[in-house]
């Protein structure tokens, strides 16, 4: 025994200080893996959101002078950004190349008609424009290209396309210096103000045979009632229902479309004054999509106008914000063809970039060589063309990826195109090209918190309750039967609960609602009676349960008063409901009721986060040790002021701490959530409406989103808000644990 003490004494201590060496170094590197793996976690989220916020940038692409000799009346560029396209007061529409200025293609635009005296595109996205002639006639073209691949290399072929070739509009014999055009399948209508200050409008209706596929057009003059100020500009709406006048004065004239009074004129729906700080009109144009008006003052004020209806059924335009121009008159407004974006050509040079739906200034550039001419922008708004009155051209590389996030658009409301007030909205996403995404996280936020909201309702107090009993009151043979069937309830995945809360628990809620209430009242009340009752037996009855064991006495009544509430279903709602329950809700009370709700969502939600709870709760109330509650006995307390003054004061912190895992798990939940609602991005509190979480947003369009874009972006930045939301909250949750621990840890 000597001999093998001598050889394991001087092994032992160093193989022990290894090994709590090996042990501190394997954890240290644990922890500091994770703490690693969150900073990556927030850096990479961080990385993919930041382009959101960045402003726009600009470069001089190319300067060519004079290889024109004169401003053109129109302006255009093609997508690929290769060739400009100008139509000229000399009649005939050029096609050029960008970066040089060299002729492509030549070619007259109905010379027996006279030379051109306007030019009016067609909307901010189309390729439709309309020339008027010095005979007071109105031709119609589009510039078209195809793109072809020969040796490998693209080659952009321009065309000139006339139409409605057969359709005479005339407004004659005095000239038209100015003139607006809106075309839909509907029709065609098309404003001029001749040299007499005159404003006539004709509109031309489409129709189709379904049988023959023969299209016949229908002409009428329109007729204008008399106006007062002198016109400086006019537009059409998209949808060819308005007409906005707007005079030099700052004045405006709506006129409908498609009424008219009882002398035949057009009806005058709106009028009044744009500018707030007076002056006059400087510019104006029609923003993408036809909807909104933009005006500029000759004192530095740029607004956004839109129409929107009054209480009466009636419409109005609506001044919807203004923007900061930095005191620059703006004289030229340039709007974007894909985005609700525009840019802005000051008086002395100045060029600004906004975007009307994140109400940002994205760039404020002074001293460029603008005056007066005519600009263009890009399809893809990544380049800007310009040509003054000498006829030199200008381009520059604009960097402008995301104009449409703002901090207040994302939070605050917005008032949206088509909109009769601001709001709370998210809709990322249209088969419109002219739609004007709307990127709300209040919505989402919102959905967030209620789904968090009414799981913690229901589960709080179930974990909870049960993990007091389950540690304190339960005999211990049973307590070893019933915690190991909870928590490996968490085991049970969440596409499992969300599969059976949308197609089995939704559809019962809905059918059997007032089985489900009288439930929810009656298993409490239940509860408590029969706890009564069974105090008032006589001892030699109750002494049949061991202690300890009264939970499984509770089973068969839980099960009874479940069976009763719905096997009175019917019953209850035939007489407190007219038979129909769910019907009562909406029409009585006027609270909606989708059959995927926050109700469905709490129940199913409630059950994958219990188990946490439950288990956490339960382990820091069994761990209080026993020598405080004996001594809380001994000293003549009873059971529950025992629990009550010293178990739970005890416990709290890890009390405390189960509730936070239980919440960030109720926040960061997204399959049941995605599966038990109808995912509808609406503010509403109602138990009985869905929501969408910003998890469930995530998991939903991401697949969908085209990568680097600004909704794919959006959605990073949804997942970094919910991190940053989480981080918050455990770490208030880990400072009011750590003092509740310091309150209550010498007990």
């Amino acid at each position: 025994m000597a001999r093998l003490s001598e050889h394991v004494s001087p092994f032992t201590p160093r193989w022990r200080h290894f090994k709590d060496r090996a042990a501190t170094v394997a954890v240290t590197a644990g922890g500091s893996g994770v703490l690693i793996a969150i900073l990556l976690i927030f850096f990479y989220l961080l990385y993919e959101v930041l382009p959101l916020f960045s402003n726009a940038s600009m470069e001089l692409r190319a300067s060519v002078d004079s290889p024109f000799g004169e401003a053109p009346l129109h302006l255009a560029v093609e997508e690929q950004t290769e060739l400009g396209f100008g139509v000229f007061a000399d009649g005939t529409a050029r096609f050029f190349v960008l970066d040089t200025g060299e002729l492509v293609l030549s070619e007259g635009l109905a010379p027996e008609l006279g030379a051109v005296t306007a030019v009016a595109a067609e909307g901010a996205e189309g390729r439709l424009f309309a020339t008027a002639h010095s005979s007071g006639s109105i031709s119609m073209y589009s510039h078209e290209y195809r793109l072809t691949y020969p040796g490998g290399e693209q080659v952009v072929t321009p065309r000139i396309e006339r139409h409605y070739p057969d359709l005479a509009l005339d407004f004659g014999p005095v000239p038209v210096v100015k003139l607006a055009v809106g075309d839909n399948s509907e029709g065609l209508v098309v404003a001029v103000l001749n040299q007499a200050g005159e404003l006539r409008a004709q509109r031309v209706n489409r129709e189709e045979n379904f049988i023959t596929g023969a299209v016949s057009l229908e002409q009428e003059e329109l007729k204008i009632p008399a106006l007062g100020g002198e016109t400086a500009a006019f537009h059409i709406d998209e949808n060819l229902d308005w007409l906005f006048r707007v005079d030099k004065a700052g004045g405006f004239t709506v006129l409908n479309l498609r009424q008219r009074d009882s002398n035949g004129y057009l009806q005058v729906v709106s009028q009044g004054e744009l500018f707030t700080g007076g002056g006059r009109l400087s510019t104006s144009t029609m923003l993408l999509g036809g909807i909104s008006l933009l005006a500029a003052s000759d004192r530095g004020e740029l607004a956004q106008f839109f129409m929107v209806r009054d209480g009466e059924g009636g419409n109005y335009l609506q001044r919807i914000r203004e923007f900061d121009t930095g005191g620059v008159v703006v004289s030229e407004l340039v709007t974007e063809q894909r985005r609700k974006g525009f840019l802005a050509l000051g008086r002395d040079g100045e060029l600004q970039i906004y975007h009307t739906t994140s109400h940002r200034r994205l760039l404020s550039q002074d001293a460029l060589p603008l005056g007066a001419g005519a600009a263009a922008i890009s399809p893809r708004a990544d380049a800007l063309v310009y040509v003054d009155s000498n006829g030199d051209l200008r381009s520059w590389r604009i960097h402008n990826e995301h104009p449409d996030i703002s901090w207040s658009a994302l939070w605050n409301k917005v008032w949206y195109e088509s909109y009769d007030e601001p709001a709370y909205v998210w809709q990322s996403s249209s088969a419109d090209t002219d739609f004007e995404p709307k990127y709300s996280f209040a919505p989402l936020a919102f959905g967030t918190l209620k789904a968090a909201f009414y799981t913690m309702m229901i589960a709080a107090p179930l974990a909870i309750c049960g993990a007091i009993y389950t540690a304190y009151f339960m005999a211990a043979p049973l307590r070893r039967k019933i915690k190991p069937m909870i928590e490996l309830m968490e085991a049970l995945p969440t596409v499992i609960l969300g599969f059976l809360a949308g197609l089995w628990l939704a559809p019962l809620i809905e059918d059997k609602l007032t089985a489900v209430v009288t439930l929810m009242l009656a298993l409490p009340v239940g509860v408590l009676l029969f706890a009564f009752l069974w105090s008032r037996l006589p001892l030699s009855i109750r002494s049949w349960v061991p202690e300890g064991w009264h939970a499984a006495v509770l089973i068969p009544v839980v099960i009874l008063i479940g069976y009763l509430s719905f096997a009175a279903n019917d019953s209850f709602e035939l007489l407190l409901f007219d038979g129909d329950m769910r019907r009562w809700i909406t029409t009585e009370l006027g609270i909606s009721f989708d059959q995927r709700n926050a109700l469905v969502v709490g129940i199913a939600m409630g059950m994958a986060v219990i188990p946490t709870i439950f288990s956490i709760a339960e382990d820091a109330i069994f761990s209080v040790p026993k020598h405080l509650s004996y001594g809380s006995l001994a000293l003549g307390a009873t059971p529950w002021q025992t629990l009550v003054g010293v178990v739970i004061p005890t416990a709290s912190p890890g009390i405390f701490s189960g509730l936070m895992i239980g919440l960030g798990r109720a926040v960061g939940e997204t399959m049941i959530v995605l599966m038990a609602t109808g995912n509808t991005p609406i503010m509403d509190v109602n138990i009985f409406e869905g929501m969408r979480t910003l998890s469930a947003n995530i998991a939903v369009e991401v697949p969908e989103a085209e990568v680097d874009s600004t909704h794919y972006r959006v959605l990073f930045l949804a997942a970094f808000v919910l991190f940053m939301f989480t981080f918050a909250v455990n770490t208030i949750a880990e400072l009011v644990r750590q003092r509740l621990r310091v309150k209550y840890g010498s007990l």
